[in-house]
């Protein structure tokens, strides 16, 4: 593998770009909770804050061509991709205007114009679907990758398991990234896996593995530039585990009783917007006026969003069983 692949293309305005989408992401999801707290989102809703870093620093190494598959804490994941924020905005508030029609809400965002395959509810849901995906790429002879992303909690399910060795066994081109933030749910890593280096795990399939820094864009992206490259070069899977931590709860129902709230202080020093911003400061990269900027236009984009899904329509009563039930045929 050459050098180059491995590096991220850290030109000034590549820089300005990484910490203006991961504000972007950040922003959109604190209106969000702000719009959940005033009753007009509703169901769950899973933040991303503290892990924008991920999404920031590989989706945008994937070609068009190439799949996504995803979470339930997946808004970073969407807007990453191109998703429009209003359509994604407009699909949490159930409008027919959103991506699924206002029919998935939070956890089922979906984009077929940008490969983007969700947002599944089920832990580890995705991971069958990356399989599936990866398979058919196979079948074709396409040289396209397909990303899955995955918690820490996913990969204590069979679903990790079968499509880990099925990826090994076919070798299928998928780009394993598991996002280890600590704690599936209210559990702590330590108290349900005997091994919590997961990386390890991969290994034991025999599937090329490394573990990262998530909270460092540049190093997120630097290891996803190796991995899509040795997925494509090579059409076996990869997996690439990024250390990070959600600063909010796990749902907006949660009371966060099992973390210390230390612990959450001592994390929110790597917060990786702030480290990333502070870097770019001290290396006069950045100036106030440019932050402002960035600031400003978020803000206008997404004052855009809440106007697009505010002034959505509901879908019609009569149309509810549209697409859960095959229609006769006439």
């Amino acid at each position: 593998m050459s050098q180059e692949t491995d590096k991220p293309h850290l030109t000034r305005t590549h820089d300005l770009d990484l910490l203006s989408q991961m504000i972007r992401i950040r922003r959109f999801e604190d209106k969000c909770a702000e719009l959940y707290t005033q009753g007009k989102i509703r169901g769950f809703l899973h933040l991303y804050d503290g892990e924008e870093a991920i999404a920031v620093g590989i989706i945008p190494v994937l070609e068009r061509r190439d799949r996504i598959v995803s979470t339930y804490r997946e808004h970073g994941h969407a807007l990453a991709r191109g998703m429009p924020m209003g359509v994604a905005l407009a699909e949490m508030y159930g409008k027919r205007e959103g991506c699924s029609r206002g029919r998935g809400g939070s956890m089922h965002l979906f984009d077929r114009a940008t490969n983007f395959f969700g947002g599944n509810a089920i832990v580890g849901g995705g991971l069958p679907l990356a399989i599936g995906l990866a398979l058919a790429d196979r079948m074709r002879g396409d040289k396209a990758v397909t990303a899955c992303f995955f918690g820490d909690g996913a990969v204590a399910e069979g679903e990790f398991h079968e499509s880990a060795n099925l990826a090994a066994l076919w070798r299928l081109p998928v780009l394993f990234v598991c996002e280890n933030n600590l704690y599936a749910m209210g559990t702590a890593l330590a108290l349900s896996e005997s091994e919590t280096d997961l990386q390890h795990k991969a290994a034991c399939y025999r599937i090329e593995s490394e573990a990262v820094d998530g909270m460092d864009v540049v190093a997120v992206e630097a290891a996803a530039r190796r991995a899509v490259h040795a997925v494509r070069e090579t059409g076996k899977p990869y997996f690439l585990e990024c250390h990070t931590y959600r600063l909010r709860a796990h749902s907006m129902f949660d009371a966060q009783l099992y973390r210390d709230k230390a612990e959450v202080e001592a994390w929110r020093h790597r917060d990786p917007i702030v480290r990333f911003q502070g870097w770019l400061e001290a290396n006069h990269m950045i100036h106030p006026e440019e932050l402002a900027r960035i600031e400003t236009a978020v803000v206008a984009e997404i004052d855009e969003a809440v106007t697009f899904a505010e002034s959505g329509s509901w879908e019609a009563v009569e149309d509810l069983t549209r697409f859960v039930y095959a229609e006769p045929a006439t």
